[in-house]
């Protein structure tokens, strides 16, 4: 993990805090290009805007794309609180994402080593490398917080 990866993680984390704020699940991202430089950002939108693809891996690639002027993101890194989903695992595989950083490990849906590990899969042309557990703790506490009253 690179001091870029780690100020990506905060600012994620503060996207993240801003969409539970928002009556949505805690989740952040931030896309860095290949010098470190956060060029994107998103957080989970789904209930708000009725959706179901509204989530935080989503936007910020969306808005790296649109950064960048190119679909094709190799080299970038994205920077995200909670382990992608499958949804958001074929995204990032699309988009030809080289790092993936995560914080908490989701045991229910992850793609990038709990449940599947959808972003190393061998049998797949395209594969990104995978950090997970950073800042696990404080994005694990984003997210009890917010489930504990709902359940």
């Amino acid at each position: 993990m690179t001091a870029a990866d780690e100020l990506a993680m905060q600012r994620a984390l503060t996207l993240a805090a801003e969409a539970g704020a928002a009556s949505e699940i805690p989740v952040g991202a931030v896309v860095l290009d290949a010098d470190g430089r956060i060029v994107a950002e998103g957080r989970n939108h789904r209930e708000t805007t009725h959706d179901p693809t509204g989530h935080a891996e989503i936007d910020a690639l969306r808005a790296a794309a649109a950064s960048a002027g190119s679909w094709n993101l190799q080299g970038h890194t994205l920077v995200v609180t909670l382990e992608p989903c499958i949804m958001c695992a074929g995204a990032i595989l699309q988009a030809r994402i080289s790092r993936v950083v995560f914080g908490a490990w989701d045991e229910k849906a992850g793609a990038a080593g709990s449940m599947y590990d959808v972003l190393r899969d061998r049998r797949l042309p395209y594969r990104a490398e995978v950090v997970g557990g950073i800042e696990a703790d404080a994005a694990t506490a984003l997210l009890r917080e917010f489930f504990e009253p709902r359940r």
